[in-house]
């Protein structure tokens, strides 16, 4: 009867595929919270990945910083309690420094030169963070990064006299306000409200939706419509849980996964531009930098993008993404 039985067992797995499925979970962790744009797109994602896998691969989505910052998940990631996260420019560069490229200051000028710059380095990235053992599943972005203050700020002059915010311990924003010549004062994000109350600090930087979401447009008058950078962010899963899945449904996870994170792109960007009019909706003035003063800024850009060779990236990675959007400025222009 015993070797009857089991032979029913094994005939059950052999004839029903289902029977012996593996299911594969995918922990992923994410700083937004429920109901944004960010949740909206990767449940969508999700769905898709569900439905194309018969169910055999889903993530389960921890969401609103549940599990804490970035460098608290990147920790989980290594112990294998954690396998995937959506990551802005700062826990990116935890893993691998020069893609901090995408942040750096006064690089940027619109959408097309961040896709442009984006697309160039994907693959290349793509492969460095394989090295490093994440899977790249695809770019997204914060945004746009302008600033914010009580004063408006047209010049360089008139940025050196206010009291400027500094997210404390990010080497890009260092940098920056080295090159530009600002004593900024460092604070970490969640004294930032309070010290704009006080007086502490007159000025601030981030992209219009998380100036929205932070409430801190509530605590400034002015925007600068010149951007500091362009905030990057990407979605990684290990490479430990992307080996244990079957090839077929790996090669899914690649194409959907940059399919989706594009379309949550296009979404950001237009969350960002609705929280720019909701601003200025509620007071805001978007303050024009005069295009005398631009120079002044982009020297600045420039001197600060250089004193991070060596510490973050190297100097060809730097000349080659500069040549790279000389060029494709100089065919923009011409194609006008």
């Amino acid at each position: 009867m015993k070797k009857i039985f089991l032979l029913v067992v094994l005939l059950a797995v052999f004839v029903n595929p289902g029977f012996s499925q593996k299911k594969y979970t995918i922990k992923f962790a994410t700083l937004a919270p429920e109901g944004s744009t960010w949740l909206k797109v990767m449940k969508e994602f999700d769905q898709e990945v569900q439905k194309l896998t018969n169910g055999e691969v889903r993530f389960k989505i921890y969401a609103g910083g549940i599990q804490g910052d970035e460098k608290d998940v990147l920790r989980k990631i290594r112990l294998g309690q954690l396998h995937s996260a959506g990551f802005t420019g700062v826990g990116l560069g935890e893993i691998l420094p020069e893609v901090r490229i995408l942040d750096s200051p006064l690089l940027f000028r619109n959408d097309e030169e961040v896709d442009y710059i984006s697309d160039l380095l994907y693959d290349e990235f793509s492969r460095k963070f394989e090295e490093k053992g994440y899977v790249l599943l695809g770019w997204t972005e914060v945004g746009f990064v302008y600033v914010y203050g009580k004063k408006p700020i047209r010049s360089l002059v008139d940025l050196k006299g206010t009291k400027m915010w500094m997210w404390e311990g990010d080497p890009i924003a260092e940098a920056t306000f080295k090159a530009l010549g600002v004593s900024a004062i460092p604070l970490s994000i969640t004294d930032v409200l309070t010290s704009l109350q006080t007086g502490l600090i007159e000025a601030v930087y981030t992209s219009p939706l998380a100036c929205v979401s932070l409430q801190w447009y509530t605590r400034v008058k002015y925007m600068m419509d010149v951007p500091l950078a362009d905030a990057a962010g990407a979605v990684l899963v290990s490479k430990r849980m992307f080996n244990k899945i079957p090839p077929e449904y790996q090669k899914i996870l690649r194409e959907k996964g940059r399919e989706y994170m594009r379309k949550l792109v296009l979404l950001s960007r237009k969350d960002n531009q609705q929280s720019i009019e909701l601003m200025k909706q509620n007071g805001i003035q978007v303050v024009h930098v005069p295009e005398a003063n631009l120079p002044e800024f982009e020297a600045a850009g420039a001197r600060a993008r250089e004193s991070l060779v060596g510490k973050l990236y190297s100097q060809e990675l730097l000349n080659r993404v500069e040549t790279a959007l000389q060029e494709f400025r100089s065919k923009e222009t011409h194609s006008r």
